[in-house]
């Protein structure tokens, strides 16, 4: 165990915590609260570079691993690591909850508690991200809950207080069915059924039988024979574990919270809830509810697959629809992480076509549409908020002629918003492509029906980009505060732009640290598919 890589992981994930400690002591009055909660997250940005800067990428597997006995009579650690499949989505957490500090300078009620809570929230995202204790991830899950809800019910705008509790209540369900979930496989695991190196590979202590630890659990799931988790628990827990996650995600029909939580969301937990919550559902969906229970995720890989196209098109019709700036976006995202579910589940060793490359290439598409979906979501809802704070309207029908009066602006949007769209040379691309091929491996329908809504996203994009920039003239109210950019606009606008076309025209700058992972997980997830496929046939 290397001591370094102990102490760079948790500081990683508490150094936030210590600004927010830093900023309970400091004066509710002092000029230096942003700037020290703006320190703080960009110090633990750079402490995710550093952690980048120590990963092997010729090793798929966990990384910089450290555990110790956290509650002993029930065998819970303190237990973190590192792969491929995480540490990308650790560096997103980081830089965008860094920009979204900056994005808060004009928040100026109780900016204290702000801040506080903002950076309580940043130590909860990448603590799930690194937990390999399932105990320990629930924790940190749960730790989210209560600072968004309170950044949105209190700093939040319009219907604050109800979007607040929907997104509590939706978020809560989710936990509890998860908890279920997580306590069906502790009762039920068996260490000891392990091969002795798999014991000592994984570092379980001798004689355990009831385990939290997720490698572990994962082990038990794909089990040849003999698996403590029979085909009952892992349909069951499979069915939990795919709610819980997918409110978080979210896909139809757990969708409905998140469309009035953006609405009424400051805009800098707007760019958070898009850019990095949302990537969390897909994430445990990958991390836990696949690898533990594999034969419930063959069994309903249909019915995911379905959901993940009928999400793709449900949103993006219904952001076509939208006349509100906000809503469109929230919708977008809705279809954009439609891809991700569909990716994930083109899991089918019986369809025509089908081979594990196929199923490499949509998970890989997955993982790479959640980093380039955090990046145009946060940037999307960063550009309507700056248009919200000149003119206090999100009214598509009353924008138009901005491209004229703010060009620096305009030219950003573009960007952001063609990235968003998929357009080829910008981060959109790759992974919706990816995801359409593995799909179409899966199902020549699900893949066709995937690649058509393409242009359902063009169409909805196109047509806000000619009502907001372009036209004649703004036809809205407070034309006269159309100023330009301030330079702390630009510096959160920018970086979000370059990272966009720096993935669009290199994307093997992602791929080479998430693909060895992720191929490792459906190379074990394709050995146990002919063992699944004989369980569905008896079915």
């Amino acid at each position: 165990m290397n001591d370094f890589n102990i102490w760079l992981i948790t500081i990683m994930v508490f150094l936030p915590t210590a600004g927010a400690l830093l900023l309970a002591l400091m004066p509710a009055r002092s000029e230096h609260i942003k700037q020290v909660s703006l320190l703080f997250t960009a110090l633990t940005f750079v402490v995710t570079i550093l952690v980048a800067g120590r990963f092997d990428l010729s090793n798929s597997e966990m990384q910089m691993v450290f555990r110790f006995p956290w509650i002993k009579s029930f065998n819970i650690e303190y237990y973190m690591g590192i792969d491929g499949i995480s540490l990308p989505l650790v560096i997103l957490t980081s830089f965008l909850s860094m920009l979204s500090m900056l994005a808060s300078w004009k928040i100026t009620p109780n900016i204290k508690g702000y801040c506080i809570l903002f950076l309580l929230l940043e130590t909860g995202m990448l603590g799930v991200f690194v937990s390999l204790d399932f105990f320990l991830f629930y924790v940190f899950w749960e730790v989210m809950l209560l600072p968004m809800y309170f950044l949105i019910g209190i700093w939040g705008g319009g219907r604050r207080e109800y979007s607040a509790l929907k997104f509590f209540l939706y978020t809560l369900l989710g936990s509890v069915l998860i908890l279920v979930a997580m306590l069906m496989f502790f009762y039920a695991s068996d260490a000891t059924l392990l091969e002795p190196e798999t014991i000592a590979k994984l570092g379980i202590p001798e004689n355990v039988k009831h385990t939290f630890d997720i490698l572990a659990l994962q082990q038990l799931g794909q089990l040849e024979s003999g698996s403590p988790f029979g085909s009952n628990l892992q349909l069951i827990a499979f069915v939990l574990l795919f709610i819980g996650f997918a409110i978080k995600v979210p896909v139809f029909p757990f969708h409905t919270w998140l469309p009035d939580a953006h609405v009424d969301a400051p805009t800098p937990i707007s760019m958070i809830l898009a850019g990095v919550l949302l990537k969390m559902g897909g994430y445990g969906i990958i991390r836990i509810a696949y690898p533990i229970c594999p034969e419930g995720a063959y069994y309903f890989a249909a019915p995911l697959a379905l959901l993940g196209v009928w999400s793709i098109l449900y949103g993006a019709f219904a952001a076509m629809a939208q006349t509100d700036f906000k809503r469109l976006v929230a919708y977008s995202s809705v279809s954009h992480m439609g891809y991700v579910l569909l990716g994930i589940a083109a899991w089918g060793a019986t369809a025509d076509g089908w081979t594990p490359e196929t199923w490499k290439m949509g998970m890989n598409g997955a993982m790479f549409q959640m980093i380039a979906h955090g990046i145009s979501s946060a940037g999307m809802f960063f550009i309507v908020g700056v248009a919200y704070d000149r003119v206090h309207h999100r009214d598509l029908n009353q924008f138009g002629g901005l491209a004229a009066r703010l060009p620096v602006y305009s030219g950003l949007a573009f960007g952001i918003f063609f990235a968003g769209l998929g357009l080829p040379g910008l981060c959109g691309f790759i992974g919706e492509v990816f995801v359409v091929l593995g799909a179409y491996g899966y199902s020549k329908l699900f893949g066709i029906l995937a690649a058509a809504a393409v242009i359902l996203t063009a169409g909805y994009i196109l047509w806000t980009i000619q009502r907001v920039f372009l036209g004649a003239e703004y036809r809205g109210p407070h034309g006269d505060n159309l100023y330009p950019l301030e330079v702390r606009e630009i510096a959160c606008a920018v970086p979000l732009l370059i990272l966009a076309v720096v993935l669009g025209v290199y994307p093997d700058a992602l791929l080479m640290y998430m693909q060895p992972s992720v191929d490792l997980l459906v190379d074990n997830l394709a050995e146990f598919s002919e063992r699944a496929t004989q369980l569905v046939a008896e079915k």
